[in-house]
């Protein structure tokens, strides 16, 4: 079986029996967690392999390859798919471990791998928007898992917005299979210079604003705020540490990869808007007093740097925006999973998430923001240079108010939170901190998610 297909082939089968059994019972859920690491390690491999030996590439079934389903895995594919099933891992670990688990709280969580690992590892548009399809129904379903009416009402508005995000994403895909006459994204790629130029400004509208929804974009990100601040802590980092990197690849394939030309004509636009969401997103984060809100407001800010380095362009700034997408997405799941609990092993933790997001070494963020800063450099863009500077400022500002209100409070009351929801933050802080200090594979495989990006620019 290709290293390729086993991910997909290990998951998908143990979801539908996941469907039938009891989540609520321990053994289910860490039977779930084991087949999920199974799947985590096939990723890790593939990621090495495709790091030392470039793409790799499969048609399902041996049919002609713009007939059959087109499986491609590429740096930036192969990167954003090990890093979105592991931040599910810690998620369902945490959601076991902490007795919240629902019913189908396993089997949820692994068809969402199931819908990220597919989407980030397909070569053409269709089989992206059927795993894509597959990863939001999923995401709905757990953000209206819990049994408060809030959260139900949240999830309501968070499946209608992004239903309408999946619709305009759908008129997209069309308009683009009518313009080139295929859906496979090399062969899009190559094609879209013969576009005419209104059209393909159009198709490009509509994937900014479908993406931008999935993303929390300032101004999609209306939905967010509320579905992050009520859903539980596993099913938020999720949210926050894994859905979000649809939005984010997508922007990325789609508008840098696809339609580079129509990216390159509204980059002041796409650089206005990234800015704008920064300083929106830290802001309101500060004015807030609900921690879980202002981190829900923290991730509308740094979704903005990934489309400031859009807006920027370029192989070095392409590569800082997939870097900084996987550093953010690991320390926002650090945050999520750690700020409902007590003690001072998760109030080191948290001071590591904190720092990675500010972006203060030796934590993994301080790479990411290195590397936006290094983009801007190359860029000579002095305000994209301060606007990084200010960001980072004003991250560390409301993240130390967080620690100040929870941890160098006594506590309220004598709930101690459980031993094994504190070990998996303690795992995923000693991760932070170790891709921190050695982060040359990182750096390698981002920069070469950059090139697998620039490469298909025509």
């Amino acid at each position: 079986m290709s290293l390729l297909v086993a991910p997909l082939m290990v998951l998908w089968p143990a979801a539908a029996v996941a469907t039938l059994a009891d989540g609520r019972r321990r053994p289910v859920g860490w039977a779930a967690a084991g087949v999920l690491a199974a799947a985590v390690a096939l990723l890790a491999a593939l990621a090495v392999r495709v790091a030392t030996g470039g793409p790799v590439e499969v048609v399902a079934g041996g049919w002609p390859a713009d007939v059959g389903i087109r499986l491609r895995a590429d740096a930036l594919g192969a990167l954003l798919a090990l890093v979105s099933a592991a931040v599910v891992l810690a998620a369902l670990v945490h959601g076991v471990v902490s007795r919240r688990s629902t019913r189908l709280f396993p089997a949820l969580m692994l068809f969402l791998t199931v819908g990220l690992s597919g989407l980030f590892l397909t070569g053409d548009v269709f089989s992206f928007y059927v795993f894509f399809e597959l990863a939001m129904i999923s995401a709905y379903a757990l953000a209206a898992s819990g049994r408060e009416g809030r959260m139900v009402g949240s999830a309501l508005i968070f499946a209608v917005v992004n239903l309408l995000g999946s619709f305009l994403f759908l008129i997209a895909t069309a308009a683009l299979y009518r313009a080139t006459g295929t859906l496979e994204m090399l062969a899009v790629a190559d094609r879209a210079r013969t576009v005419d130029p209104n059209t393909a400004v159009v198709i490009a509208v509509l994937y900014f604003v479908a993406f931008g929804v999935k993303l929390g974009l300032f101004p999609f990100h209306f939905w967010l705020p509320s579905v992050y601040a009520s859903a539980p802590p596993a099913v938020a980092a999720v949210l926050a540490g894994a859905l979000a990197n649809i939005g984010a690849y997508g922007l990325l394939r789609f508008q840098a990869g696809l339609l580079p030309r129509e990216l390159a004509l509204g980059a002041g636009v796409v650089v206005g808007i990234g800015t704008v969401s920064i300083i929106y997103g830290a802001v309101q984060a500060i004015g807030r007093r609900d921690p879980r809100e202002v981190l829900a407001y923290s991730a509308i800010g740094h979704a903005g740097y990934v489309l400031v380095a859009l807006g920027l362009g370029g192989r070095v700034a392409l590569s800082a925006a997939a870097l900084f997408t996987v550093v953010n997405a690991l320390g926002k799941a650090l945050l999520f999973l750690a700020v409902d609990l007590r003690g001072p092993l998760v109030g080191a933790a948290f001071v590591v998430g904190a720092f990675s997001v500010a972006g203060v070494p030796p934590s993994a963020g301080f790479f990411g923001k290195a590397s936006l800063f290094d983009a801007g450099v190359q860029a000579s863009s002095a305000p994209t240079v301060l606007l990084l500077f200010v960001g980072g400022a004003l991250t560390f500002v409301y993240l130390f108010q967080i620690y100040q209100h929870i941890y160098w409070r006594p506590p309220q009351d004598h709930h101690r939170a459980p031993r094994g929801a504190r070990m998996v933050v303690a795992v995923l802080a000693v991760l932070v901190l170790a891709v921190g200090l050695w982060p040359e594979p990182l750096l390698a495989l981002s920069d070469q998610a950059g090139d697998a990006v620039a490469r298909t620019v025509p």
